[in-house]
């Protein structure tokens, strides 16, 4: 029996090896002797190219991807648990004073990363991140994903080595870690609604699961930042009171705030309507004319323009009240938050509908470059203005006191 085993299996590896089953010489030998070899039919008497062998040849060539997708599985769950273990220990032990130390040490190293992805996807490198970004995460060659691995290379970057030198020297960095809370947040949300709702949700593999972090961990980053104490601005009661008994026509500046969040509310409301497919020929005309990116089946541009419509646009009403009623005083933390986020969405959208990635019909048309370049600008610096206001001229955000109370009414 056992002789007759090793015949046969002697018989299998003759027959494999005369048809060039294990892919080596036989395959060079059959397409050299291929008649049909163009076309690639492989029913040629003497070809060694058939169709079962074209099958077992397909296999083996899915095992390298395979193993490099289970790769890309096992680092995207190793950076998980690495992140996890930091913030536990930090958190726990008495190594790091503030566990948000780790966070924005890995952090860091990550943003380093996708700034080499993003200059290798417009050319100016080669060789670091293409195996990567072809077999883990295709999206982040979209004009959307180079765009925000751009901002994540330079302005979060900088942000993060911001930080931890005001760690480092004791000092408060609370004002910079809201501006980046909400940069991060705005990013990954349209990061990642775009990759499951748009034309590369089919695409999505394990590597998909590197993005996990970013959105537990400014969750847990936002409360703690939120927990630090504010800084308290030298202003005397009498300070307080005189700010917060002015009108608005008293305060220019909050005068000229109030005008440019109510263009910025209209502006948004507008393009909410025109993402939601209104029929009115004004909308047509700015989705064909203006605007086109907007049509973009990647998706990133319809899911920005829904947050600015369901999220944005009841803050900027909001924020209208607080410049009209004194003693509003979550606006000075929530202005901050709302500034990075909109620089974030701003600086993405802007330069994906100018980029070269995306297709030309969905790209910025030439006579009207300026004016969208203009207006998305202007559109991102209403918030920045707002924030500046609140940080340097906190009084009338301040709560209100019994003082102040009945100096109002005798001012009625």
């Amino acid at each position: 029996m056992e002789q007759r085993a090793a015949r046969g299996d002697v018989g299998v590896w003759t027959t494999l090896r005369t048809r060039g089953g294990f892919g080596l010489r036989g395959d060079a030998e059959g397409v050299r002797s291929c008649p049909d070899r163009g076309s690639g039919c492989g029913s040629g008497a003497g070809c060694s190219l058939r169709p079962g062998r074209a099958r077992r040849t397909s296999r083996w060539a899915l095992i390298p991807r395979l193993r490099l997708r289970n790769t890309l599985l096992l680092v995207a769950v190793l950076l998980l648990a690495v992140l996890l273990a930091f913030v536990y220990f930090a958190s726990a032990g008495s190594y790091f004073q503030d566990p948000l130390f780790c966070v924005f040490v890995v952090f860091s190293f990550v943003s380093a990363i996708d700034l080499i992805i993003s200059l290798e996807e417009d050319g100016f490198i080669s060789g670091f991140a293409e195996v990567y970004v072809r077999e883990g995460e295709l999206y982040l060659r979209t004009a959307h994903g180079i765009m925000i691995c751009y901002w994540d290379g330079i302005v979060h970057y900088g942000l993060y080595l911001a930080m931890i030198t005001a760690m480092s020297q004791r000092k408060s960095y609370r004002s910079l870690g809201l501006f980046w809370l909400g940069s991060l947040v705005m990013s990954i949300l349209v990061f990642l609604l775009g990759n499951l709702i748009g034309k590369y949700s089919s695409d999505i593999n394990a590597a998909f699961l590197l993005n996990l972090p970013y959105v537990l961990i400014p969750i847990w980053a936002g409360r703690r930042l939120f927990q630090q104490p504010r800084a308290v601005p030298c202003l005397t009661a009498e300070q307080t009171e005189r700010e917060q008994r002015r009108w608005l026509h008293q305060r220019p500046h909050d005068l000229v705030l109030v005008l440019v969040l109510l263009l910025m509310a209209s502006f948004t409301f507008f393009r909410g309507m025109v993402v939601l497919d209104c029929p009115a020929d004004s909308c047509f005309e700015y989705i064909y004319q203006h605007e086109p990116y907007l049509r973009d089946p990647v998706a990133y541009p319809k899911v920005q323009m829904l947050i600015y419509l369901f999220y944005v646009l009841p803050f900027l009403c909001l924020c209208i009240y607080a410049l009209l009623r004194p003693g509003c005083s979550w606006l000075p933390d929530w202005s901050l938050v709302f500034a990075g986020a909109i620089a974030q969405a701003q600086f993405s959208h802007l330069g994906s509908s100018l980029h070269s990635r995306t297709p030309f019909p969905y790209q910025t048309p030439e006579d009207v470059w300026w004016s969208f370049f203009i207006t998305n600008v202007l559109y991102a610096l209403g918030p920045q203005l707002l924030a500046l206001r609140c940080l340097h001229s906190p009084a009338f955000f301040l709560p209100i006191t019994s003082s102040s109370l009945q100096g109002g009414k005798k001012h009625q």
